[in-house]
């Protein structure tokens, strides 16, 4: 896939995010999160379900208020915010329509509330999905539902969108398309996109910031292009793969035989790339998707004291 994304300047900040805490209840469902995204970012939020991803979107969109901490868009206080409002596309993995819709209702209403939206773009995507114009929603697929959802997260061109699993239900070949249109689109109109998906490997070229939520915490916040040097892999005799993990914050291993590789999150020092030479280890990045399922099998944040 061609990387269009465009050059704009990151370093102004869209999104500000400060020792956020959102509890249920009993749940805490985020816990002192902060979180900075720039301007002209896309910015992949990942974790496993129940990770706090859904509720960090809500709040960032102004669906919810925070317990504790504060958050700005923009630098408006999202919530009830019709500037927040008016500048945001949320895009969730479970919109529904009233029972008589037909997709031009379903776009009619977003269309409404989106001030910089695309007809070209619009009809340009329904016809790259091939999405019925007559039948009701209601008896849409589960793919063609989440067509409607990228439909409408792509022609607001809303400064923030947000798109929450936007994929589900979608082939392949549908998948790729809306990579490659989300690519084209923003490199000629820039704005921050924040993802939350599973298909981390399908998706992880398009990120300009991963951030991996794990129980509530962000677990790991960095650039590709800084991750090789906070989460990496061994991979080796295991004899000396053991060796030169011990004491490093070591998230999985797997063994075959005499040979070993292990994904380790830490700091990625000089000291110990030479160990890995010496000892004949390997070392290379961790690759995303790798790392993500690593953290939510094993990895648990610190209790604070």
């Amino acid at each position: 896939m061609t990387d269009l994304r465009a050059s704009a300047s990151r370093d102004s900040t869209a999104i500000a995010v400060q020792n956020v805490t959102r509890t249920y209840g009993r749940v805490r469902a985020l816990d002192g999160v902060n979180l900075t995204i720039g301007q002209n970012t896309i910015c992949g939020l990942l974790g496993s379900n129940g990770a706090g991803k859904t509720t960090l979107m809500s709040l960032i969109a102004g669906h919810d208020r925070p317990s504790a901490g504060s958050i700005t868009v923009q630098g408006e206080h999202p919530f009830e915010s019709a500037v927040v409002a008016n500048n945001t596309s949320f895009v969730r993995d479970n919109q529904r329509y009233p029972d008589d819709y037909v997709l031009k209702h379903a776009i009619g209403t977003a269309r409404i509330f989106h001030p910089n939206w695309s007809s070209d773009l619009e009809e340009r995507l329904i016809k790259q999905f091939d999405l019925p114009l007559k039948t009701p929603v209601k008896k849409f697929s589960r793919g063609q539902l989440s067509a409607i959802a990228i439909i409408i997260g792509l022609a607001s061109r809303a400064p923030i969108t947000i798109f929450d699993e936007p994929y589900l239900g979608l082939d392949i070949s549908a998948r790729r398309r809306f990579y490659e249109i989300l690519l084209e689109d923003y490199s000629a109109h820039p704005r921050t996109i924040i993802i939350s998906t599973h298909l981390v490997e399908e998706m992880e070229a398009m990120f300009d910031q991963v951030v991996v939520l794990h129980k509530g915490r962000i677990v790991l916040d960095a650039s590709p292009d800084d991750l090789s040097a906070k989460a990496f892999e061994f991979s080796g005799h295991t004899a000396a793969v053991l060796e030169l993990s011990e004491g490093l914050n070591t998230l999985s291993t797997r063994t075959v035989g005499s040979l070993a590789s292990t994904v380790v999150l830490d700091r990625l020092t000089p000291e110990l790339r030479d160990r890995a030479t010496a000892l004949g280890v390997t070392l290379s990045p961790a690759p995303i998707h790798d790392l993500v399922a690593a953290i939510g099998n094993v990895y648990a944040p610190e209790e604070e004291a």
